[in-house]
């Protein structure tokens, strides 16, 4: 176990290492340059779109890379999930012969739990937040004696979504801000960790759920209280330990944007592009629509368009 993992700390190295892990696993994710409307103009941005990845989120990254990771020791394996770390757990236990539990609040989508049972996953429903379905795993990874997954707060999660930063500085020339959406912050964390000060990430969150700009004002991580469509999504009211170093670290701010900015981007990748997305999806690229991100003279920013799972019906 590397000094990193052994500190809760995440580098570029351990990135390097987990890009070398899921080559071959994971799809490289195209990049799309254009230009879109903002309030003052066209505005010109680079989407990369992780929605295309394995199972619809940028999470199979980091659920193959720990698995890979952990060896033949573990022959199943335990997540709490709201939706897109269960889907991408059970994708990656089946890929590697792995049995897989993903223990889901009672409310969660139906597509997503659909989506877990496609890849042979067995869920199991307990409490109303992630918090509590969190709890419960714990406690049956420890009964089955299995590995247990989290969503975002494992170094090896955090290093495998920071492949992403490693193939953009592939595609996109120069070092443009990164902007990327906020749960636990398991995808900024990877971002940032795989730049370190080679190139700024920005992390978007939904004014309902600001667990990354509420944790950065306190200097600790804080509980919020999920509000609006945020309080729909069954996600992190918590940001990661290993998100808020390495945000303090590198200097990543949250920028927060409207339930009806978000709605409004993904209507708009839809009707333009006919890109679906879930709303998390549409997240980071609402900043640069409604004017939250504000692009400097001559910069195209990339936009990072993280998961689709979702209903078709858009309505």
């Amino acid at each position: 176990m590397g000094e990193s993992e052994t500190a809760g700390r995440v580098s570029r190295s351990d990135v390097r290492s987990a890009r070398r892990r899921l080559t071959g696993r994971v799809r490289k994710t195209p990049v799309f340059h254009t230009s879109v409307p903002g309030p003052n103009g066209p505005v010109p941005v680079t989407l990369k779109l992780e929605y295309l990845q394995h199972g619809g989120t940028f999470k199979v990254r980091g659920s193959l890379n720990a698995l890979l990771e952990s060896g033949k020791s573990a022959e199943h394996v335990v997540i709490a999930s709201g939706g897109n770390a269960g889907i991408a757990a059970a994708l990656a236990a089946a890929q590697l012969g792995k049995g897989c539990t993903v223990v889901v609040p009672e409310s969660a989508p139906h597509t997503k739990v659909a989506a877990m049972w496609s890849y042979g996953a067995e869920v199991l429903w307990h409490g109303t937040t992630y918090a509590e379905a969190h709890r419960f795993a714990r406690e049956l990874a420890l009964e089955r004696r299995a590995l247990q997954l989290h969503a975002y707060d494992l170094p090896a999660v955090v290093a495998g979504a920071g492949v992403i930063g490693l193939e953009l500085e592939e595609q996109v020339r120069g070092r443009p801000p990164v902007l990327a959406a906020v749960g636990g912050g398991g995808l900024v964390a990877g971002l940032a960790a795989a730049f370190g000060r080679r190139q700024p990430v920005i992390g978007v969150e939904p004014e309902g759920v600001p667990a990354l700009h509420a944790a950065l004002t306190a200097n600790r991580p804080v509980e919020v209280r999920a509000t609006g469509r945020g309080a729909q999504v069954l996600g992190a009211t918590r940001i990661g330990d290993i998100a808020l170093d390495v945000a303090r670290r590198y200097g990543v701010p949250s920028l927060l944007v409207t339930d009806e900015a978000v709605v409004t981007a993904r209507d708009y990748l839809w009707r333009e592009f006919r890109i679906v997305v879930e709303f998390s999806g549409a997240t980071a690229f609402a900043a640069v629509q409604s004017g939250a991100y504000v692009p400097g003279p001559g910069e195209r920013p990339v936009v990072v368009l993280c998961g689709a799972n979702t209903d078709l019906d858009l309505n």
